[in-house]
């Protein structure tokens, strides 16, 4: 049944509900970084707290931070690029005309964002693997263990770049093909 309806979306096309469906799945992530940045407060609060009041500090916690506050661009980068918040050079982007904004969208994705995410899903996971091998930890007393961890994640956030960076250039593509699909999610559509 799922390969069928596979077929039938490279047969017939996907549908402007299908990819809205698919841009629901990926603001998930957003969402997680956003709960991430919520709970980075509260680490921070908490430890400023038992550093100023209490005299005391771990290494875990502020690793801790460091490995959330990794987490919210790791993971928030998508949603920005679903939003079109990500930085550009608007110098002349914004003196386009849509189609030519279409244009330079889908050949920047084409020749510089996935070939990025491929490179860096490459990289990275080496980088990662490593560490795991190692069983590597922290280098200070009483830091975290499980380095490789936060390591993947950076594996896992380029891996869920590149699938959106496939499907925004799929966007891209309908709309020059004059389909009905929004390129961005707009504010008020959440």
């Amino acid at each position: 049944m799922y390969f069928g309806g596979l077929l039938q979306i490279f047969k017939h096309g996907m549908t402007a509900t299908q990819f809205k469906r698919i841009d629901r799945w990926f603001l998930i992530f957003g969402k997680v970084a956003s709960f991430f940045s919520i709970l980075l407060v509260f680490m921070i609060l908490i430890d400023v707290v038992l550093r100023y009041l209490f005299s005391s500090s771990s290494a875990w916690l502020t690793e801790l931070e460091w490995h959330v506050f990794s987490l919210i661009f790791l993971f928030g980068v998508v949603y920005t690029l679903q939003y079109d918040d990500h930085v550009r050079v608007d110098v002349w982007y914004t003196r386009m005309s849509e189609k030519q904004q279409l244009w330079v969208n889908l050949i920047g994705t084409i020749v510089f964002l996935i070939p990025w995410c491929l490179m860096l899903l490459y990289t990275s996971y080496k980088y990662a693997f490593h560490s795991w091998e190692m069983n590597e930890v922290s280098a200070d007393p009483g830091g975290l263990g499980y380095r490789y961890i936060i390591k993947f994640a950076i594996t896992a956030s380029y891996g869920l770049l590149l699938l959106y960076s496939v499907f925004f250039a799929i966007k891209c593509g309908k709309i020059l093909s004059h389909a009905e699909v929004d390129l961005f999610i707009k504010k008020d559509q959440e």
